[in-house]
Order: C-alpha cells, then sequence, then structure tokens
C-alpha cells in the first residue's frame, strides 16, 4: 500500500463495499489523484454478500471465492482511478464495524491527514451497510480530531465530509449541494467501470447519473459540461466570501 509523500495533500475516501467507490466517487478520486493528491480508499467490506449477485449464481461458488474476486476488482478499478485501496474485510449484509476497525480508520485519518473525506448518505432504506459506514467515518474523524486519544500523535482538523450519491437519492433524502465536473477524468471513471464484472447491470445506470449531473451542473453554472457528481455537505463552508 502506497504511502503519501510529506508534503502530499491528500483525501480519504470510506466505502462500505468495494465497489460503491467506483460509481458514487470515481470521478472525485480521478480528478484528485491527477491533481498530485494522496487518494486513500477504505473499503469496510467486500460486498461478498449482497452486492456480488451474478457471482452466486455459478455452480460451487464460494464466499472465499467471491470475496478474492471483488478484492481483484476492486484493485483494478482503484489502479485506474488512481487511488490507494485498504480493504478491512469487516463483511456485510450485515456489516458490524468493531471498536477495533474504528480505530484502524482513525488511525488512517492521523496518517494522512486528509484535506476532505468522502463517504456515503445518512440514510438508505435499501441498504444499511451504507448509512453505517459514513457514521463509522465521521465517528473516526471524531476520535482523531481528540487530544487524549494517542495523545503521542498530533490531532488532524476538521475536514471537511462530503456525502456521495445513494441509488436512489429520493428515498434516502439526499440531495447535492455540490456538483463536480468530473468530464476531465470520465474515460477514467467508465474503464474503472467495467472492472465491476459482478455488477454489470450498473453500468449504464451511473453512465446515465453521470450526464444527468453533468445537465444540472452546466444549468447552475456557465460551463458547459458534460458529467459530473453529486455531493451533500456536512459541515457549513466557511471562508471570508460568498461564492
Amino acid at each position: 500500500m502506497s504511502q503519501p509523500k510529506a508534503t502530499q495533500p491528500s483525501i480519504l475516501v470510506v466505502s462500505a463495499h468495494a465497489a460503491d467507490f467506483v460509481w458514487r466517487a470515481g470521478g472525485a478520486i480521478a480528478l484528485y489523484a491527477e491533481r498530485g493528491y494522496h487518494v486513500r480508499i477504505v473499503c469496510l467490506s467486500f460486498g461478498e454478500r449482497g452486492e456480488s449477485a451474478k457471482m452466486w449464481r455459478h455452480p460451487g461458488m464460494t464466499i472465499e471465492l467471491v470475496k478474492a474476486a471483488r478484492l481483484e476488482e476492486a484493485q483494478r478499478a482503484a489502479d485506474i482511478l488512481g487511488g490507494t485501496l485498504e480493504c478491512f474485510d469487516l463483511g456485510d449484509y450485515p456489516l458490524r464495524v468493531p471498536d477495533q476497525a474504528l480505530l484502524r480508520l482513525a488511525d488512517i485519518y492521523r496518517e494522512i491527514r486528509p484535506e476532505l473525506v468522502l463517504s456515503h448518505s445518512r440514510e438508505d432504506i435499501y441498504n444499511f451497510d451504507h448509512p453505517l459506514a459514513t457514521h463509522v467515518a465521521q465517528e473516526a474523524r471524531i476520535i482523531a480530531q481528540a487530544h487524549g486519544y494517542k495523545p503521542e500523535v498530533s490531532v488532524i482538523g476538521a475536514p471537511p465530509v462530503f456525502l456521495f450519491e445513494p441509488h436512489q437519492p429520493e428515498q434516502c433524502n439526499w440531495k447535492p449541494d455540490v456538483l463536480l465536473d468530473i468530464s476531465p477524468v470520465w474515460e477514467k471513471k467508465q474503464r474503472a467501470f467495467t472492472t465491476m464484472a459482478a455488477q454489470e447491470h450498473l453500468w449504464e445506470y451511473y453512465t446515465r447519473v453521470a450526464l444527468q449531473r453533468g445537465a444540472q451542473a452546466t444549468r447552475n453554472s456557465d460551463s458547459k459540461i458534460q458529467y459530473g457528481e453529486g455531493y451533500a455537505r456536512v459541515f457549513p463552508q466557511v471562508s471570508e466570501f460568498l461564492a
């Protein structure tokens, strides 16, 4: 696993399952990687039970084989996007996060000191693993800010947290505050899609999402934007001017 250079800025992506970061934040990952950021992608699980239905249709399939295949897919996608992948292997359906894993994530915050954090929506009535992942991402952030946690290591500041788009946003009380232009890196995100053979049915869906967010970004700017990603802010933006 590659480490950030001493002067290299970082961002952190916390994904419930092995493919979530590709569909929802692949554009942001590729954009920041091209800008010279160290992008750490933490996958809490491989999505071996709930998001690998295509693989389970093969005779003789086992949980170990599914995990290995999903890890390979996620690693290839991360390599295409320019991120560094770290998998916790906590299981899914249900995802359960013990304190040891929560503190491991807090240590990653302290290690890479991210300038921003990306994770899931706070609600998802179709997938309970997703809001748990973002809860853990934000709880670990708070622990990493606590002076009494490993006081020999410097605390982090207050990196902004952005929640990427759930599969059915209207049902998850999610709406975008930020529309990110990912047109320059769309080809990378699309190539990363194709590594996710276990969820081929989502390739076209998330292409349509990117086109829709691009059209909305164009409507809300002076630019012609073809592909976009939507994000919801968790904390207020602090600025010396309104923009």
